[in-house]
């Protein structure tokens, strides 16, 4: 792994190499990029955070007056951001993933699984569609998904969370399927400045490396928990596509009670690190939730110490 910190480098022999100024591209992040478009068999690009590769891509695919169809009950950061598009003449519009997409859009934006309601999107009826297809595979990672090999367009992630996975590096990622859209967006985020620096390309490249190893563990863990909460008394409804580590549940009382008496669970926002953290989702996204929700990202650490400490704390509800 190559850790160089330059912002430019010297022309050879008067013209300008692969590397000269780092707000193209530097060695430690086309090693990143590489690394992980090879393993979802596209070619990617990194950004300084999930956000930021959202914001480049909806910005490089699309134009004033139009229409992004949006899978309801996503990631709500990603509605609150293309809405606060919307005075620049973007347009968008919510629907059921888990059937065929609304006519006369001119982008479709699913998420498998969707965060906090964990529903899977219908890829092959987005596909037929003939429209460009964006999966934001942040929770399936691809070591469960990888959407290129079934005919979408762009993979989006936030980096942050389970690739880069110690929640110490702040890291978006857009891969694409194609080489003329990689170049577009590769231009556009030169030219935006929308720009990564090396050291969480770094990071990143650290964490790649024990993807598989760390998906299997917390997604071994994450059904053990799945099947215990589904079986508890003060447990209402669970949700859980069956891999990677992120599920909700609702309580029949108090939610908030709840992560407030958990211990070795940490009360924390954000998923996909090596530490399991709870919350209610309805202090961040108001009505659109229920409040007795709880979003679970589960960690590495033992299973049966992780369902104690749920266990106790859900006699709070």
């Amino acid at each position: 792994m190559t850790l160089d910190r330059s912002t430019i480098w010297p022309y050879e022999e008067g013209e300008a190499g692969r590397f000269h100024y780092s707000r193209f591209d530097h060695p430690t992040g086309v090693e990143a990029e590489e690394a992980l478009g090879a393993l979802e068999g596209g070619r990617a690009l990194l950004f300084p955070s999930g956000s930021g590769a959202i914001t480049a891509l909806v910005l490089t695919v699309l134009e004033s007056g139009q229409t992004v169809a949006l899978a309801e009950g996503g990631y709500y950061g990603t509605g609150v951001l293309l809405r606060a598009l919307e005075k620049w003449g973007l347009r968008v519009l919510e629907f059921d993933q888990t059937g065929a997409p609304p006519e006369g859009v001119d982008l479709i934006w699913l998420e498998a699984p969707s965060n906090p309601f964990l529903t899977m999107p219908d890829i092959e009826a987005a596909v037929a569609s003939g429209v460009p297809v964006v999966v934001d595979s942040t929770a399936a990672t691809p070591v469960y998904l990888r959407p290129l090999e079934q005919g979408a367009d762009f993979v989006v992630h936030s980096v942050t969370k389970y690739l880069g996975g110690h929640s110490d590096v702040l890291l978006g990622a857009v891969v694409c399927r194609s080489d003329e859209d990689f170049a577009r967006l590769h231009e556009f985020r030169g030219r935006s400045g929308i720009v990564t620096a090396p050291d969480p390309c770094w990071l990143l490249l650290r964490s790649l490396k024990t993807l598989d190893a760390r998906m299997e563990r917390i997604t071994s863990t994450a059904r053990d928990l799945a099947e215990r909460l589904r079986a508890h008394h003060a447990v209402e409804v669970v949700r859980y596509p069956g891999f990677s580590g992120l599920m909700s549940f609702d309580v029949g009382g108090d939610a908030r009670a709840v992560e407030r008496a958990t211990r070795l669970i940490q009360n924390a926002t954000s998923l996909g690190g090596t530490e399991t953290v709870i919350e209610t989702r309805s202090r961040w996204e108001g009505e659109r939730v229920p409040e007795n929700l709880l979003r679970l990202s589960v960690g590495l650490e033992d299973a049966d110490e992780l369902w104690a400490d749920l266990a106790q704390a859900l006699e709070q509800a």
